[in-house]
Formats: structure tokens, C-alpha cells, sequence
């Protein structure tokens, strides 16, 4: 990936990014309407569409390529390690690590309020934003192209997931023990929500057999909830 003085301004041009990012786009049309959401649209009526549509294509291709990668490169791995090991790779999280890695929230076409509000580096908007890059660079300049470039970022972060253990789905665990205990699956409830539309805080509850457990919150439901089933597992004991 090519140096780029950062000095003079924080936002980069879509070619810029292309360019410090190494990826092969001959379509920067396409490259802009993947870096456009739709916050943008309501300022801008002059740009005609907003990612979501590569946003849900780019998901479908990393999970292939994802999964691809996993099974060829463990090949002693059982299938629901390797399930686990892909959901880790491709949750919010991590796709937001993977986009601020390149530098994807200098580039973001954002509405005014979204960027003062943070929205650069908002993980729901970094994920979004990379699965839409990925739609793109697929149907621009193909699989292998992708591949290319998701690859590089696959094992050092593999490699950190396994060697914390983050692949262990907080929410899948506490579920695992609940159905050996025979008891009916964890209930999670939105209790108090904080906040400006444009940025919510949740705080979730978990029940377990019909008692508290747990309380977590995040800035999206299922992030909340999977804290509130860490809370629970830490009462509950299981590592």
C-alpha cells in the first residue's frame, strides 16, 4: 500500500484511496456510490444511489471468501470451529478494525450531521461501508481482485482472535449452556435506550429460566446484548 502525506487535510478523494489502498478500480463511479451512504443522499440529490445494495453484496462475498480462506488454511479445523472462526472475522467489529486499517472513514461520503456526529469512525458505518467497497471491487474487477485484497488482512487477524479466544461468541456460549441445563433459550430485552437517533446507546437485559442474569449496553442492540450475555456468563461462572 502506497504512503500518502496525511499532514495537509484529513478527508482523501475516492482516487486517492483507490490509490493508497492499491485497489485495481476502473469504475470510479462505482467506487463513489460504495463509499456513499445514505445520510449523504439527503444533501446531495445529485448523487443517485447510496451502498446499501453493495453493502448486502459485499457481505455475501466476503462470507464465501472468508469461509474459503478458513477451510484451506486449517484444514484440521472442525466445521464448527470454523463457523465460529468466520463469524468473528465478519462481525461488525471486525470489519470496522479491518476499514479504519484503510483509512476507509477519511473517504466516506457522509450527511453533514452524520460526520459531526462521529459517523467516521462509528463502527456500524466502517463495517457497512467496507462490506459496500468489497460489492464493488467485485463487480469491477472480480473475485481474484478481492481476494487480493482481503487476504492480506485475514492472518494476523485470525491469529489474534484464536490466540484470545474472541471466536467464542458470548450470546452461542451462554445458549450452549442454557440447552445442557434443559432449561428454555436466553431471552433478551431492551430495557432503557439513551441518546439522539443518530446516536443510541441500548442497554440490554438477558433472562435466563425467567431471571436476570445480566445487563449490558452498546451502541446497537446486538452489541448490548452480546454484553449482556457476557455479564451473565461471569455470574453464572463460565469461562
Amino acid at each position: 500500500m502506497e504512503n500518502l502525506d496525511q499532514g495537509t487535510r484529513e478527508e482523501l478523494t475516492p482516487k486517492e484511496f483507490a490509490r493508497l489502498n492499491s485497489l485495481p478500480f476502473t469504475d470510479n463511479l462505482l467506487l463513489s456510490r460504495a463509499l456513499t451512504h445514505r445520510s449523504y443522499l439527503n444533501e446531495h440529490p445529485e448523487a443517485l444511489e447510496d451502498n446499501e445494495r453493495l453493502e448486502f453484496l459485499g457481505d455475501a462475498v466476503l462470507d464465501f471468501l472468508v469461509g474459503a480462506w478458513l477451510y484451506n488454511h486449517f484444514p484440521e479445523m472442525s466445521e464448527g470451529d470454523l463457523t465460529r472462526l468466520r463469524s468473528a472475522l465478519v462481525r461488525t467489529e471486525q470489519l470496522a478494525a479491518f476499514a479504519k486499517q484503510i483509512q476507509l472513514g477519511r473517504v466516506m461520503r457522509l450527511g453533514r450531521g452524520e460526520a459531526e456526529s462521529g459517523g467516521r469512525g462509528r463502527p456500524a458505518l466502517l463495517c457497512g461501508t467496507f462490506e459496500a467497497l468489497v460489492g464493488a471491487l467485485y463487480l469491477d474487477a472480480g473475485l481474484d481482485a478481492v481476494r487480493d485484497f482481503i487476504e492480506p488482512m485475514l492472518k494476523p487477524a485470525a491469529e489474534r482472535i484464536l490466540a484470545e479466544h474472541a471466536e467464542q461468541d458470548p450470546k452461542s456460549l451462554l445458549q450452549e449452556w442454557v440447552q445442557s441445563q434443559g432449561y428454555g433459550p436466553p431471552v433478551y430485552r431492551t430495557v432503557a435506550t439513551q441518546g439522539p437517533e443518530h446516536d443510541k446507546t441500548f442497554e440490554v437485559e438477558v433472562l435466563v429460566n425467567g431471571q436476570p442474569f445480566g445487563r449490558g449496553t452498546g451502541r446497537s442492540k446486538q452489541a448490548a446484548a452480546k454484553s449482556a450475555a457476557s455479564t451473565a456468563l461471569q455470574t453464572l461462572g463460565i469461562n
